[in-house]
C-alpha cells in the first residue's frame, strides 16, 4: 500500500492548513489511517486517526479542538483539517494506514503497517 502525504507548508501562527493523504489502494476504505508527526531527535508523536468506517475518530491532546481528520473514500484521501496552528505545531507530519489494526493500537506508530514519505509543516511565531 502506497500513501502519499501532502499539503504541508510555511505558515504563521493562527493560520490553517490542509494535510491529504493519498493511495491507490482500492481498498484503503478498509484501512485505518492515522497521522504521526516528528521533529529531529524526537519520538514520533500521534496526531489523529480514523478507523476504516469513519465513525470514530482520535486525537491526541495537543491538537483536540483544532485539528479534524476526515475521509473521502470516493477518492481514496484522508485529510487533516490544522486550524489555529502554533509554533509547536512545526513538524513532519507522516500519514499511515493499517488494515488490521486494533482499537488499543490506534496511538502506537509500531502498530501500522504501511508509511507515507512525510510532509513539512512549518508555523511560525
Amino acid at each position: 500500500v502506497q500513501l502519499q502525504a501532502s499539503g504541508g507548508g510555511l505558515v504563521q501562527a493562527g493560520a490553517s492548513l490542509r494535510l491529504s493523504c493519498a493511495s491507490s489502494e482500492r481498498t484503503f476504505r478498509g484501512y485505518t489511517v492515522g497521522w504521526f508527526r516528528q521533529n529531529p531527535g524526537k519520538e514520533r508523536e500521534f496526531v489523529a486517526a480514523i478507523r476504516w468506517n469513519s465513525r470514530h475518530t482520535y486525537y491526541g491532546d495537543p491538537v483536540k479542538g483544532r485539528f479534524t481528520i476526515s475521509r473521502d473514500d470516493a477518492e481514496n484521501t484522508v485529510y487533516l483539517q490544522m486550524n489555529s496552528l502554533k509554533p509547536e505545531d512545526t513538524a513532519v507530519y507522516y500519514c499511515t494506514a493499517d488494515q488490521h489494526l486494533i482499537l488499543s493500537a490506534t496511538m502506537a506508530p509500531d502498530s501500522y503497517d504501511y508509511w507515507g514519505q512525510g510532509t513539512l509543516v512549518t508555523v511560525s511565531s
